[in-house]
C-alpha cells in the first residue's frame, strides 16, 4: 500500500541541453505518452528517467506547462476510463449485483461476493498510487513551476480526483445511477455487519479500502473534512449503526436483564472502538462511540444525567449523594472512564466556580462607601479598645473568593468520597475543573496571596496549631490549582515583605511553616527567595543590635539622639519594585533628602555598615519605613505633648515644621524641593497629615479632599487628641488589590522574568544535550517551566531565536526539520 508519493533528487539538466529553437511539442508528447503508458503498464525498466525528467523540464521551461499539464490529466482520464474502470467491471461478480437488487444470498456467498470486489478495487487503487508516484517524479519541475505559478493542483491531486470521479463515480452499464462507489460502501458495512454477528471477515482488506477512501477527497485543495471517507461512507456507516444499535438495546431492554445489558453495552462500546482501529479509521472512533451512547446507553439515563430538574446538577445542588452514587454505578458498566458522568460533574463545578468569580468581580467593581481610609481612625489602641476596623471592600471580595473556592472544595470532597468511591478518574476531572475556572479568573493569584496576607496578620490569631495547619493546608491546595505559581510567588512576596518591614505578622511561626509547606507543594527554587527574605531580617537584628552597641561606646548614653532600627535587604530577593506605590511613567525613584539630624544619623550607619562590608551599596527605601515623633502641641488642653507613630516621609515632612516661625507655612512644591519625595508618595503622606479628621496634624489652605501643587501648609497648632500615642496612617488608595495600571505593570515584570527563566531553561538544556531538534527543545523546555507557569510557544520561539542571534545556539539541519547546536 502505498499512502503518498515519494520525492527523488534528480540533477537540473546541463544548459546546453536547453539551448536551441522551438520544440515541437506534439513530437515530445507524443514520446512521453509512450513512456507514461509503459509506466502504467509496469514496463518502464528501459525507461531513462532523468530523459524523462528532462523531457518535461525543456517542456515547461519553453512555456509549454499548459499543453503538457492538460494532456497529462486527459491521458490518465482516458486511462482510467478505458483501461482500469473496464477491469474492474470484469471482475465484478453478478451474484454481488443481484444482492444489490433484493436478491437473496446465504452470509457465506455474500462475503466471497464482497471481498472480491475489495480486492479489485485494493489492486486497482496501489497501482494507481505507485504509478502516479512515478509520473509526478518525471514531473515534478511542472509541478513546482508551472502549478505553483498558476495555482493547478498538482498532476498526483489531480490523478487522485479522476480516480475519484472517472473509476468510484460513474455509474455502472445498465443499472441505472448505481456507481462502485455505492456499492463498495453496501459491500463494507455488510462485511462489518457480518462482523457484529459473529462471521469471519478479512479486516485487512477492508482496512485497504478504507486507507483508499481516507486518500481521496471532494475537492482538490484537500481539506481533512473533505476526505470521501468523511464525506461519503462514514454518515452511511453511522446511520447504519445508529439504526442497528436503537433495535439492539430496545431488544435487550425488553428482556428485563440489567446487568446483562450493561455487560452488553460496555462490550459494544469496546468492540466498535476496535473495529475502528483495526478495520476502518481512527477518525470514526469518537462518532460511533456517540453512537453507541447516544442509541445504547444514553437513552436509558435521561432523566438522570441530562434533565435539569432531576439530573445530576440537581443531585449536586440539593447534596442527594445515594442518587449520585447510583448514576455512578451505571456509568461504571457503560464506561470505565465516566465520561459523561464527569461531563455533568465537571460542567456543574465551572459553573458554579464562575459564579464564584463573577461575585468577586462585582464586589471589588463595585464603588466602595469610603473613598479610603487610615489607620489612624483606631486611636489609640494601648489607650482605648477600639472595635476592629473592617477590612476595604476589595480586599473583602478577594478573601470571601477564597473561602467560596475552598467551600465548593469541600462539598465536592465529599461528593467524591461518599459517592464516586474516591474513583481516581473523577477526581482528575474535579481537579481539571478547578484549575480551569480559577485559572479563569485573572486574579486569583492576588486573591490567594491575599488570603494568606489576612490570616497571617490577624485571620489565624487564637486559633489552635492544628487549626492554623489546616487553615494553611486548605490554602496550599488553591496553590496546587494554580498554573502560573511565578505571578503568586510576586504576590505573595510583596504582601510577605509588608508584613515583615512593619511587623505585622502575628506568629513567625506559622510564616516558616507556610514556607515549608510551600517547598513541599512546589520545589525548593520556588521558595528560595522567600527563605532569603528571612534570613535578611535576622541578619538586619543582629547587625542593629551591633550598631547600637557601637553607638553607646562611641558616644555614651545619649538620649536626644534619635534611635535606629534598621532592616538591611538584598536587593535581588525582595521585591522592591512592588513594595511602594508606583512611579509616572516608569521613572526611577529619587532618593529621599533626610532632615540634617536624620541624615547624620543615615551616615554613620552607613559607615559601620560599609566597614563590615566593602564594596556594597545601600539605597534607603523611605516608604517603607516608620517613625516615633514627640509633637508639642501649644493649644493643647493637659498635656501638650503626644507621641506620633508615622511613616518615615511623614516624619521627613513634619521635621521641616520645626525651623518655620509660629504662623507661617511652607507650599507643596517647598515641601518637595526640601524632601525630594515623589509626587505621588509626597500627595498620599499630605493627606495623611492635612486631609484625615483624625490625624490632622497639618493645616491645608484652602482646605478639600485631594492635595494639590499649589496648596500651603501650616502646623496645626490646635490639634487635639485624648489619645496620648496617635498612630498616622498614610492614606491608601481605598484598596489593597492592585488597580489597572499595577496590574498591567506587574504583569509587565512577570513576563520579563518569564522570558529570563525561558532563556535559561534553553541554555540549560543545550548546554546538557548539546545537540537537540527543535520540538524536543521546545519539550523539555515547557516540562522544565510547567511547575512555574506555562510556558508561552511563540515566546519561546523567539528567545531560540535571540539566542541565536547572541551566539548561544546555533542552526544545524535542514530547514524542514530544524535543530540546534549548543556553542560553548
Amino acid at each position: 500500500m502505498f499512502a503518498g508519493r515519494g520525492r527523488g533528487k534528480i540533477r537540473p539538466p546541463r544548459r546546453a541541453l536547453l539551448s536551441g529553437g522551438e520544440l515541437d511539442f506534439e513530437r515530445e508528447w507524443t514520446s512521453l505518452s509512450i513512456s507514461l503508458r509503459n509506466i502504467h503498464t509496469k514496463n518502464a525498466s528501459t525507461l531513462s528517467f532523468e530523459e524523462l525528467y528532462r523531457n518535461a523540464y525543456k517542456l515547461v521551461l519553453k512555456k509549454k506547462g499548459e499543453p503538457l499539464y492538460n494532456k497529462v490529466k486527459e491521458f490518465e482520464q482516458d486511462w482510467l476510463a478505458h483501461e482500469v474502470r473496464p477491469q474492474i467491471l470484469d471482475e465484478l461478480p453478478p451474484t454481488l449485483l443481484a444482492a444489490y437488487n433484493g436478491a437473496h444470498l446465504t452470509v457465506n456467498e455474500k462475503r466471497v461476493a464482497g471481498e472480491k470486489l475489495l480486492r479489485s478495487l485494493k489492486s486497482a487503487w496501489e497501482d494507481h498510487n505507485l504509478t502516479m508516484n512515478m509520473i509526478t517524479d518525471v514531473l515534478m519541475y511542472m509541478d513546482r513551476v508551472y502549478c505553483s505559478d498558476n495555482r493547478k493542483p498538482s498532476i498526483f491531486t489531480a490523478s487522485m480526483g479522476q480516480f475519484r470521479d472517472h473509476v468510484l463515480r460513474t455509474s455502472l452499464p445498465d443499472h441505472g445511477s448505481l456507481t462502485l462507489a455505492a456499492l463498495l460502501y453496501k459491500v463494507i458495512l455488510d462485511q462489518i455487519q457480518m462482523d457484529r454477528d459473529g462471521d469471519i471477515i478479512d479486516t485487512t482488506l477492508l482496512r485497504s479500502c478504507a486507507y483508499m477512501l481516507e486518500g481521496l477527497y471532494e475537492t482538490e485543495d484537500e481539506q481533512e473534512q473533505n476526505k470521501l471517507y468523511i464525506t461519503s461512507f462514514e454518515p452511511e456507516f453511522l446511520a447504519a449503526s445508529a439504526e442497528y444499535y436503537r433495535s439492539e438495546g430496545s431488544s435487550m431492554v425488553a428482556r428485563g436483564d440489567a446487568s446483562n445489558f450493561c455487560k452488553q453495552a460496555l462490550q459494544a462500546a469496546t468492540n466498535e472502538q476496535d473495529r475502528c482501529r483495526s478495520t476502518l479509521s481512527t477518525l470514526t472512533a469518537p462518532k460511533i462511540r456517540a453512537v453507541v451512547e447516544t442509541e445504547l446507553v444514553k437513552k436509558n439515563l435521561p432523566d438522570m444525567i441530562s434533565q435539569e430538574s432531576t439530573g445530576v446538577k440537581h443531585m449536586l445542588d440539593n447534596d442527594r449523594l445515594p442518587d449520585l452514587e447510583m448514576v455512578y454505578e451505571l456509568s461504571c458498566w457503560v464506561d470505565p472512564k465516566k465520561e459523561e458522568l464527569k461531563k455533568a460533574v465537571q460542567k456543574r463545578i465551572v459553573e458554579q466556580g464562575e459564579d464564584i468569580n463573577l461575585t468577586a468581580k462585582n464586589a471589588s467593581d463595585a464603588p466602595s462607601e469610603k473613598a479610603s481610609k487610615t489607620d489612624a481612625d483606631k486611636g489609640d489602641e494601648t489607650t482605648k479598645a477600639a472595635p476592629e476596623k473592617p477590612i476595604n471592600q476589595q480586599t473583602a471580595a478577594a478573601i470571601k473568593w477564597v473561602d467560596d473556592v475552598l467551600q465548593l472544595k469541600d462539598k465536592y470532597d465529599r461528593v467524591l468520597e461518599d459517592a464516586f468511591k474516591s474513583d481516581q478518574g473523577l477526581q482528575t476531572g474535579f481537579t481539571r475543573s478547578f484549575s480551569d475556572f480559577i485559572n479563569g479568573f485573572e486574579r486569583s493569584s492576588e486573591y490567594l496571596s491575599l488570603f494568606f496576607d489576612e490570616n497571617m496578620k490577624k485571620g489565624i490569631k487564637g486559633k489552635t496549631e492544628t487549626e492554623v495547619d489546616m487553615l494553611l493546608d486548605k490554602g496550599i491546595t488553591l496553590l496546587r490549582y494554580i498554573s502560573d505559581k511565578d505571578m503568586f510567588e510576586r504576590y505573595y512576596k510583596k504582601h510577605l515583605s509588608r508584613r515583615l518591614l512593619m511587623k505585622r505578622s502575628i506568629s513567625m511561626d506559622a510564616e516558616r511553616q507556610m514556607i515549608s509547606k510551600m517547598k513541599m507543594e512546589v520545589g525548593n527554587t520556588f521558595t528560595q527567595r522567600i527563605e532569603a527574605m528571612f534570613r535578611d531580617m535576622s541578619i538586619s537584628e543582629d547587625l542593629t543590635a551591633s550598631y547600637k552597641k557601637r553607638m553607646r561606646d562611641v558616644d555614651g548614653a545619649d538620649s536626644q539622639k534619635a534611635d535606629l532600627d534598621v532592616n538591611v535587604l538584598t536587593a535581588t530577593m525582595w521585591p522592591l519594585d512592588a513594595m511602594g506605590p508606583l512611579l509616572r511613567d516608569g521613572e526611577k525613584k529619587p532618593a529621599c533628602i533626610f532632615p540634617p539630624g536624620i541624615d547624620r544619623i543615615r551616615q554613620s550607619f552607613e559607615k559601620f555598615y560599609l566597614d563590615k562590608h566593602s564594596g556594597r551599596q545601600l539605597t534607603w527605601q523611605g516608604n517603607m519605613g516608620t517613625a516615633d515623633l514627640r509633637a508639642y502641641f501649644s493649644e493643647m488642653k493637659g498635656k501638650k505633648t503626644r507621641d506620633l507613630n508615622v511613616s518615615t516621609y511623614c516624619m521627613v515632612i513634619l521635621l521641616l515644621f520645626n525651623d518655620l516661625p509660629p504662623g507661617n507655612h511652607l507650599s507643596y512644591e517647598e515641601i518637595q524641593a526640601r524632601t525630594n519625595i515623589p509626587d505621588n508618595e509626597l500627595m498620599r503622606n499630605l493627606q495623611s497629615l492635612a486631609v484625615a479628621p483624625k490625624t490632622r496634624i497639618l493645616v491645608k489652605e484652602p482646605m478639600s479632599k485631594d492635595v494639590k501643587t499649589d496648596d500651603k501648609f501650616y502646623f496645626n497648632e490646635k490639634f487635639t487628641s485624648q489619645f496620648q500615642r496617635i498612630k498616622v496612617g498614610v492614606v491608601a488608595s481605598g484598596n489593597k488589590v492592585e488597580n489597572v495600571d499595577e496590574r498591567q505593570q506587574t504583569e509587565q515584570r512577570v513576563d520579563e522574568e518569564r522570558g529570563h527563566a525561558i532563556e535559561a531553561a534553553i541554555v540549560r538544556t543545550m548546554k546538557q544535550r548539546k545537540e537537540l531538534k527543535h520540538q524536543q527543545l521546545i519539550t523539555e523546555v515547557i516540562q522544565q517551566l510547567a511547575a512555574r507557569f506555562s510556558p508561552d510557544v511563540n515566546l519561546l520561539k523567539k528567545k531560540i531565536e535571540s539566542l541565536i542571534e547572541r551566539e548561544y545556539l546555533e542552526r544545524v539541519g535542514d530547514i524542514d526539520r530544524p535543530a540546534y547546536r549548543y556553542m560553548a
